[in-house]
């Protein structure tokens, strides 16, 4: 097998040179288009094993990203990949890895980085799927999740290690016998968010303690300052994967605006809902709170929401997610934690309820629709006191958005049942947040008595030993004087 891949590789080599001209220079990017229908899987040197395993998954033709990435992944270079949200990026890391671990079969072969919780375990079933007909071993090592299960699950040594950085940096201080420093392949997807979620110090930790021989790849869809730091601290030589130049949304894409007053956002929202109603949504809020009231809301009024957000439980948080996944749910409400990599393919509409402060997290919000060709639409909400954010959006975007067109006076007809769901979603939130309370203040209550009984116990047992101690000393003490 190894010979078979070795032989693949160098005839793909030789291809990536010959048609290196075309393919690695990104200015001409209408010749990749005209290429794609032609390429399959196999051009790009994937040996026939992971050929199938995308076949089985329904993957026909590889994307422009796919194609640029493979063949150089392949000759073994650093890779920094842009490409837009939806654009096939996991598969463009996943292939070369899992064909280098055919090639050289070892036990912690690979660390993938991710920002949030979610990506990481939609980039393990990616890895399983793939993988599945050469027994990959995988682990997603995240927070929210007990530490010593993660513990024994590392201890059998599996050879793709999906995680977030804090958990990782907790393991790799606190587990015994758990090291990097076989590692042959280093993978940062969405690297601009890890760096953007304060991780740098964690990621520079992690730097120190893996090899500096081995395989970097960092991708993302949007380019920072931050990011472009990294690249000159972890990449050799790397090559630049460029499918979208400038920060590009998908054409398929149909993205609105809508001018409003804040007031009646809750309003806008029902309206546009109810309108589009049958298709599912990912509704985007600034806070974990604001994600909470709103799904409550929109339950109040008979519309089937579940909220998704980092105060929730790791548990519930993948129980929302995969009830939005099984279409038991229409209406995801999420924070940010939803915005990076999650790939629901029936998401037919995303909408900004409180327009995002950071204007590339825009591309990454609305690049939940519209994915793997299909299309879809977003509606950004803009108030009286977005209308900067907005401009700034649109500036880098380059585009003009449409605004999307409303009756008010239908909307206004709203506002009395609207009103009422929102008072009876604050009773709900203040019962929610009591009942939190009292078991918060009882599981104290419970720790206090049980310490207390504990330390009384303990001085017990010391006291009685003390007494009997003395009445040994003092009845020795009698005795001698007798």
């Amino acid at each position: 097998m190894a010979d078979l891949n070795q032989e693949t590789s160098e005839l793909n080599t030789a291809e990536n040179h010959e048609g290196s001209g075309s393919e690695g220079d990104n200015t001409n990017d209408n010749s990749g288009e005209n290429q794609q229908p032609t390429k399959t899987f196999r051009d790009l040197g994937v040996t026939d094993v992971l050929c199938e395993a995308c076949d089985q998954l329904g993957w026909k033709t590889p994307t422009k990203i796919q194609i640029e990435a493979i063949p150089v992944a392949l000759e073994g270079k650093d890779i920094i990949g842009l490409a837009e949200t939806g654009s096939g990026k996991t598969a463009a890391f996943a292939l070369p890895i899992l064909q280098s671990l055919l090639a050289s079969p070892q036990r912690l072969h690979t660390l993938v980085l991710t920002p949030t919780r979610e990506l990481a375990f939609q980039i393990a079933e990616q890895f399983e799927a793939l993988g599945s007909s050469i027994g990959v071993k995988c682990v997603v090592v995240v927070g929210g999740i007990d530490m010593m299960s993660q513990s024994l699950v590392l201890a059998k040594k599996p050879h793709i290690v999906i995680a977030t950085p804090g958990r990782l940096i907790d393991h790799l201080e606190n587990t015994r016998g758990f090291t990097l420093r076989a590692l042959k392949f280093l993978v940062m997807d969405e690297a601009d968010r890890i760096l953007n979620m304060d991780f740098e110090s964690e990621v520079d930790k992690i730097l120190k303690v893996i090899p500096r021989e081995r395989h970097t790849f960092l991708f993302s869809a949007t380019m920072t300052k931050k990011v472009q730091k990294l690249q000159r601290a972890a990449l050799k030589d790397p090559v630049k994967c460029t499918v979208s130049t400038k920060y590009s949304t998908v054409d398929k894409l149909q993205q609105y605006y809508i001018f409003i007053p804040s007031k009646y956002k809750d309003c806008y929202l029902v309206s546009i809902v109810n309108e589009l109603a049958g298709n599912s949504f990912i509704i985007f809020c600034g806070t974990c709170s604001g994600a909470q009231r709103v799904a409550l809301l929109l339950r109040n009024l008979g519309i089937t929401a579940i909220p998704l957000h980092g105060q929730m439980s790791q548990d519930k948080r993948l129980g929302a997610l995969n009830k939005f996944k099984a279409k038991s749910r229409s209406v995801l409400l999420a924070t940010d934690v939803a915005s990076r990599g999650l790939d629901i393919p029936h998401v037919d509409c995303v909408i900004n309820y409180d327009i995002p402060t950071h204007s590339k997290d825009y591309i990454h919000r609305v690049g939940r629709t519209a994915r793997a060709g299909r299309s879809g639409k977003s509606i950004t909400f803009v108030t009286q006191y977005d209308v900067e954010l907005f401009q700034r959006i649109e500036t880098l975007i380059g585009k003009k958005l449409p605004a999307f067109p409303t009756q008010e006076e239908e909307v206004m007809m709203l506002v009395e049942r609207v009103s009422e769901a929102q008072r009876f979603a604050k009773l709900e939130i203040k019962e929610q947040g009591e009942k939190r309370k009292r078991y918060n203040d009882r599981a104290r209550d419970e720790d206090d008595t049980e310490q207390a009984s504990g330390v009384r116990k303990k001085v017990k047992g010391g006291s009685g030993a003390m007494r009997g101690a003395g009445k040994r000393r003092g009845g020795g003490g009698r005795r001698g004087g007798r």
